[in-house]
């Protein structure tokens, strides 16, 4: 087909032009949000044991203010990913503090976006250990939020009761 005055490569050139521009930039909420994706455990073939499993997670942050700079060690910016763990006693889940409440706790480094939009989304994983002590109870739970620059909490995600072996 053609069009009077307008050659093809100019038609293609604006049609694409006119589907980029249409196309959304995703935006989120400044509070980040997070999601609970899987919990994997790891099996160590020489303990014959499951020593550490990965907390993954999926996020969201609508101005991209996550992560912790290399000198950001004084809290509260000491930690940004808070995690607690959770035995399930006699049929009451109790939260348990094995040596240090901040032994589960992680550093997510800086994750912000170069440009104008700062929106990210990303996927998060955490490598946890689950045997740090000895314990009679072998059903466990993790939860999670994230916090970021500006001091937002993320709502609380956990990955469910499992057992630990």
């Amino acid at each position: 087909m053609k069009y009077p005055g307008v050659s093809y490569s100019l038609l293609v050139l604006l049609t694409v032009g006119i589907i980029v521009s249409c196309q959304k930039t995703e935006t989120y909420p400044i509070i980040p949000e997070i999601e609970f994706d899987e919990f994997v455990k790891l099996w160590n073939p020489q303990t014959m044991i499951y020593e550490r499993g990965v907390f993954v997670i999926n996020f969201k942050d609508g101005d991209g203010d996550i992560g912790l700079r290399g000198s950001d060690t004084v809290a509260p910016y000491d930690f940004n990913l808070l995690i607690n763990y959770y035995e399930l006693q006699n049929g009451d889940s109790v939260r348990v503090i094995i040596s240090d409440s901040n032994e589960f706790n992680a550093r997510i480094p800086m994750l912000t976006p170069q440009g104008s939009n700062k929106s990210i989304s990303g996927i998060i994983e955490d490598t946890l250990f689950m045997y740090n002590y000895q314990s009679t109870f072998d059903t466990i739970m993790f939860d999670a939020c994230l916090v970021d620059r500006e001091l937002h909490k993320s709502n609380v995600i956990n990955t469910g009761w499992f057992l630990r072996n």
